[in-house]
């Protein structure tokens, strides 16, 4: 004979029934995703601020590195046997630029005047780049050189728009109104410009970014130094 087994009253009632298991787990597995959705774009977002971050300092070392070099730059002559005569190393265009600077940027380099040129050139998808070359201002001719290619360095890539500009001070004597300029001719200007203002844009996975840099020049005119003839005194000699 069967014995039959009671329960308690409610106890048949207590345990999950299909439709529960399966809301319950569709309710974890949406915050499942959720949380994962969170930590991927926290992820991303901290990808992004890195990238930003690193960009931001190519931009302020390239500033750097121009600004300095730049605000150095000295009115240069350049001694020539041509019937041109001397000419002050100066040649500024829209997308390069050539002066002799007394700020050496290379660390090996020592003290004393270099022959600076940057270049901007485009490299296809990738956006141009702006390329370096520095020597010392030593050898006769070496301001009718072009670039050195294979000992040029790369200062920054990725660059979408560049360009460079020049001011011409106001001057009333001369007749001159100050104005920016895309070229600046050293042998035809006869002295520097009075600033130069560099435009870039970066492309980069935080978007692009655009900066103007103005460096001014405090040197911009040659100024020839007469040194007056000394008076040689006559050392009395020792002796008895």
């Amino acid at each position: 004979m069967k014995r039959r087994v009671k329960f308690p009253k409610g106890q048949r009632d207590s345990g999950l029934t299909l439709i529960e298991v399966i809301v319950t787990l569709t309710v974890m597995g949406l915050i499942v995703v959720i949380l994962f959705s969170a930590f991927r774009l926290g992820l991303s977002a901290w990808d992004r601020g890195e990238t930003v971050k690193e960009e931001d300092q190519k931009v302020r070392v390239l500033s750097e590195l121009l600004s300095k070099q730049i605000k150095s730059a000295f009115p240069y002559r350049v001694r020539t046997e041509k019937a041109e005569g001397d000419y002050l190393a100066f040649e500024g265009r829209s997308q390069s630029l050539k002066f002799v600077s007394s700020l050496p940027m290379k660390r090996n380099r020592s003290e004393g005047f270099v022959y600076t040129l940057y270049q901007y050139e485009e490299n296809g998808t990738e956006g141009g780049r702006l390329l370096f070359y520095e020597e010392r201002a030593l050898r006769k001719g070496f301001f009718e050189e072009e670039l050195k290619r294979e000992k040029a360095e790369i200062l920054i890539e990725g660059i979408s728009k560049f360009s460079f500009e020049y001011y011409q001070e106001e001057d009333s004597s001369k007749n001159q109104m100050g104005e920016w300029f895309q070229e600046w001719d050293g042998r035809e200007k006869k002295e520097l410009p009075k600033a130069i203002r560099v435009n870039l844009s970066l492309r980069g996975r935080g978007g692009e970014t655009s900066f103007s840099l103005l460096l001014p020049i405090s040197a911009y005119q040659f100024e020839q130094i007469r040194i007056p003839s000394m008076i040689r005194r006559t050392l009395p000699r020792g002796g008895p």
